[in-house]
């Protein structure tokens, strides 16, 4: 297992290689202005698990018309994006903290259905699950960013509303709290906090952008499609703070002990995928034992000190095919895959030459203001369809991406920013991963690519 020196983890934006085709790269795609709007109908295609043998489950963007949630008080754009960078800053400063105690990257089936949410602020696919005996149903958003996954619980004295009834653990025949002493509470580590009047062992989650959730952490039966669990461990909330939508809890997808695909990894194995529709208005999916053929594939990056995060290695950028004149040095920080960050983060010397290029690739289109983190963006009052140059993103070992129209722009901007400077940590958001069946093969230590997948 190779070291990558300091913090190399890698931003690996997921790419659709819908644009590409045998002769290499083409230069320009066209984009209908349609696809960038809401919908308002749910979709019937269907995405194509690359796995016959793993276990999936549907995924959903959290507002669109194919997600079980209801759509009161969808956040604007620019609250989304305000949100986004708070998140990206956290994940930031974790590494940050990380390099400064030795942390470095290390290279290194079961289906369900995802929906595009945005929960925790941020988080913007949701998945159902069953949870207890008999299974009361959840909908939950996926965090390739946390560890550890929770629902709302009875009683509450503080939860915000959500779309499903409350997990009643009094009501579950094989629910069961951990105990103080117990080594699944002492494993928790900084996520632990203490222990309730009846010696049963309490959680919390603080994420970026200021919410909590705390409880007790439990096990119980976690039903996947026809699929179970059994002893699945996860937080009972009983109080949180900080979130204001529909979602009755998250369910952490990172490298650490507490999240799902180490929990399940004897039973499915240690690779999942998942594939994030393009628009809120189509699904995709979330396979647990996924195959690991036919994709393209990048070496996956570890941190012993920040096991949750899995990191790629950035090394170039194409636009209209031509790879951009950017040093390797550039990219020399690292970056992550997150499927909660919107926003693809890039180094400030790589993004500004993609927005540069970009910018001459759409010199037939007036510039507009930034939105928000989004200072690329144009004015295309009028048009029904743009023309866009493709953008591909090239990661260690030759792996190139060719992005989908739509995880190339938002609104009118496009849908990357730069960091501060090029020693910050990347991060691959989720815009640049749809339409892609993107592979964590955490046994295989490797990151991987499909295109066309949902």
């Amino acid at each position: 297992m190779a070291s990558v020196p300091k913090l190399l983890l890698l931003v690996l934006c997921s790419y659709h290689a819908l644009v590409a085709h045998a002769g290499g790269d083409r230069s320009y795609t066209i984009l209908s202005l349609g696809s960038l709007k809401s919908d308002s109908v749910c979709s019937k295609t269907k995405a194509t698990p690359s796995s016959s043998t793993g276990f999936t489950v549907p995924l959903h963007h959290r507002h669109g018309p194919c997600s079980p949630l209801t759509t009161k008080n969808m956040p604007t754009l620019a609250e989304k994006l305000q949100r986004d960078k708070l998140r990206a800053a956290n994940i930031q400063r974790k590494f940050s903290a990380a390099i400064g105690i030795g942390g470095a990257f290390q290279q290194s089936d079961a289906t369900v259905p995802t929906t595009l949410g945005a929960s925790l602020n941020t988080l913007e696919y949701v998945i159902t699950v069953g949870l207890g005996t008999p299974a009361s149903t959840q909908t939950v958003l996926i965090d390739t960013g946390s560890d550890v996954s929770w629902v709302q619980c009875k009683p509450c004295s503080q939860c915000h509303s959500q779309a499903d009834p409350l997990f009643d653990p009094s009501s579950s025949s094989t629910y069961s709290p951990f105990s103080c002493g117990s080594a699944t509470c002492t494993q928790l580590g900084q996520e632990g906090n203490g222990c309730s009047s009846s010696q049963q062992c309490q959680y919390i989650v603080k994420y970026g952008d200021g919410s909590t959730t705390t409880g007790t952490y439990s096990s119980d039966t976690l039903a996947l499609g026809s699929n179970t669990v059994s002893n699945f461990q996860f937080g009972c909330s009983n109080v949180e703070s900080g979130f204001n939508d529909q979602t009755d809890g998250l369910m952490g997808l990172g490298g650490g002990a507490q999240s799902l695909v180490s929990q399940t990894a004897g039973t499915f194995g240690s690779a999942f995928s998942y594939c994030l529709p393009p628009t809120a208005g189509s699904s995709g999916f979330l396979t647990l034992g996924a195959g690991t053929s036919g994709f393209v594939t990048t070496p996956m990056l570890r941190s012993s000190q920040i096991p949750t995060f899995y990191g790629v290695r950035l090394q170039a950028i194409r636009v209209g095919g031509t790879q951009l004149n950017i040093p390797t040095s550039a990219f020399s920080a690292g970056a992550i895959m997150d499927s909660g960050t919107i926003i693809t983060r890039l180094p400030r010397t790589a993004y500004s030459a993609l927005s540069s290029a970009f910018k001459a690739g759409m010199k037939q289109y007036k510039s507009a203001p930034a939105s928000g983190i989004l200072d690329t963006c144009f004015n295309f009052k009028g048009q029904t369809s743009i023309s866009i140059p493709t953008v591909a993103l090239v990661f260690s070992g030759g792996a190139a991406v060719n992005l989908d129209p739509n995880g190339i722009m938002l609104g009118n901007c496009l849908a990357f920013a730069g960091n501060s400077d090029d020693t910050s940590l990347g991060i691959i958001g989720n815009v640049q991963q749809r339409t892609f069946e993107v592979l964590y093969d955490v046994g295989g230590g490797a990151v991987g690519f499909r295109a066309g997948a949902c």
